[in-house]
């Protein structure tokens, strides 16, 4: 059994491999009605967690609902110990995750008609592009926590182009060899380009926007209710506004091309709900700066190309492959084609065509191989001169190519790095971080993720259990021992760093941003 399973932020999709199709599974709502997804959602029940359609039911009979609890991975900060809340409950992050897949299990079994006892499926997930370490580890950790055999992590539109490559291999030629992925989901929105040499798929590069995606078309929608209505969100409350939000949502995924205005119910205050009327054309002029700013993150990438000759659009491209959710509003199409011209193509399956990718990425006898790219560099501070000075080490380059991430191999599909040097202080104190460039001096610029710290013994006297080495001073040694760091990034691009004392055979080891600060 080999599954792709797509965590979206409102979402989540999985699809089966099934020699060499790859259908979407569907799951019953309480009404028996088939759903090609899982709401990502979880609601606090009389005290019990339930998860997806049973909370959506529960928060139709009034318990605290919690949504996008993927944005939460994204946040920089972001640890084994962090927590949520639902409603006035404040929940292990890891623990609720867990229990979303440990419901997904479920549903996937009944889905496949399979016992609860049946052997785990072998399951490839999705994570966003540029997800930090931290991120990438807990989603991982939480799925096969869940009841799943994770076997892999693929960046999001990257199994995009792998189902492209399904649908459209006659699209690829020698001549245009190469896919921009448009990913437009829930709560965040990547964008790749890859090439294609016959069954070889490779990232050149990817950029994105962390908090953007079809959850702020909502909110975008429903403010513009809120003003039809003469009234505010601060006047409906947390309900209220949460119900404004789930009638936009539904507002939005029914509109098409022809929609020219949508109707929306907000609570007037006194226990009822009026209908208010939005036209079409009003949420799509509020609504086209955010499709453009999702299109401007993809110039960093268009400027790869070769430069173009004879008015020729994106040279080089088979095509800009449009996946997402929240490509379904008709706007983003219009704006992009707008942008990039007549080769852009919408999925014909959009929500469900990262799971698909996912999928045949799971499948063993895939046609593809695929080499993704390190979206985020990684580095350390270190403390010179008895912790006097601080310096910046880059580690690992963004853009390294990683191992192809559900390929045949444990240590030797994994890419490492060392250092080796002698220790001139008696205590180090490793501070690592995840950035998203260097500035001309080699300093860490744009945003920073923290991804933990450790603090290694140097001196002989400090490698015991139970040293409090935060309290240990830090002086400078004139014969320090021999030292080496190894860093290690796995098929999934979480990093993990052994440092050992090659004098005394003393070693830490520990998957950075896995928690522990």
């Amino acid at each position: 059994m080999d599954l792709g399973l797509d965590f979206g932020t409102t979402r989540t999709v999985v699809a089966q491999a099934d020699r060499g199709n790859y259908p979407v599974l569907s799951f019953p709502d309480e009404h028996e009605d088939a759903h090609d997804h899982v709401p990502t959602v979880v609601a606090d029940d009389g005290g019990g967690l339930v998860f997806g359609f049973d909370a959506l039911a529960a928060a139709r009979r009034g318990a605290p609902l919690l949504r996008s609890v993927k944005r939460s991975l994204a946040d920089p900060g972001v640890t084994a110990e962090s927590t949520v809340w639902v409603g006035e409950r404040e929940l292990p992050l890891l623990d609720v995750l867990t229990g979303f897949f440990a419901h997904l299990r479920e549903a996937v079994d009944g889905a496949l008609d399979r016992s609860s006892g049946d052997d785990a499926p072998r399951t490839v997930v999705g994570v966003p592009a540029r997800a930090h370490s931290a991120q990438r580890f807990l989603t991982l950790e939480a799925v096969r926590r869940g009841g799943f055999d994770v076997v892999g992590m693929v960046n999001e539109p990257s199994a995009g182009s792998l189902e492209f490559a399904h649908r459209q291999s006659r699209s690829v030629t020698s001549r245009r060899d190469h896919v921009l992925v448009y990913d437009l989901g829930g709560g965040t929105f990547d964008a790749s380009l890859l090439r294609l040499d016959g069954t070889r798929h490779e990232v050149v590069e990817s950029y994105g926007v962390e908090r953007l995606g079809g959850d702020d078309f909502d909110a975008l929608l429903a403010r513009l209710a809120l003003e039809r209505a003469g009234t505010t969100r601060a006047a409906l409350g947390t309900a209220g506004w949460a119900d404004l939000l789930d009638e936009a949502r539904r507002a939005k995924e029914g509109l098409t091309p022809q929609t020219r205005r949508v109707g929306l119910e907000v609570a007037d205050g006194d226990g009822g709900t009026r209908l208010v009327t939005v036209d079409v054309a009003d949420f799509y002029d509020a609504a086209t700066p955010l499709v453009e700013r999702s299109a401007d993150a993809m110039a960093p990438l268009v400027a790869l190309l070769p430069a173009a000759t004879d008015g020729e659009e994106l040279p080089g491209v088979a095509g800009v492959y449009v996946v997402g959710g929240a490509t379904s509003l008709p706007l983003v199409p219009r704006v992009l084609r707008a942008r990039f011209g007549r080769r852009v193509h919408r999925s014909p399956l959009p929500s469900a065509s990262t799971a698909i990718g996912l999928a045949i990425a799971a499948d063993p006898d895939r046609p593809f191989s695929l080499r993704d790219r390190l979206s985020r560099g990684f580095g350390v501070f270190r403390e010179r001169e008895a912790g006097g000075q601080v310096s910046f080490d880059p580690i690992l380059d963004r853009g390294l190519l990683t191992p192809d991430p559900v390929a045949p191999g444990d240590a030797s599909e994994r890419l490492t790095v060392t250092r080796r040097y002698r220790a001139a202080h008696s205590v180090g104190w490793f501070r690592f971080v995840e950035y998203a460039g260097l500035d001309a001096a080699g300093q860490p610029r744009g945003d920073l993720a923290p991804a933990g710290e450790v603090l290694f013994p140097f001196d002989p006297a400090l490698q015991g259990e139970g040293v409090a080495l935060r309290d240990a001073p830090v002086v400078r040694r004139e014969h320090g021992p021999l030292v080496e760091e190894r860093y290690t990034v796995d098929p999934a691009g979480v990093v993990s760093v052994e440092v050992v004392d090659l004098d005394t055979g003393y070693r830490t080891v520990q998957e950075v941003g896995a928690g522990v600060r």
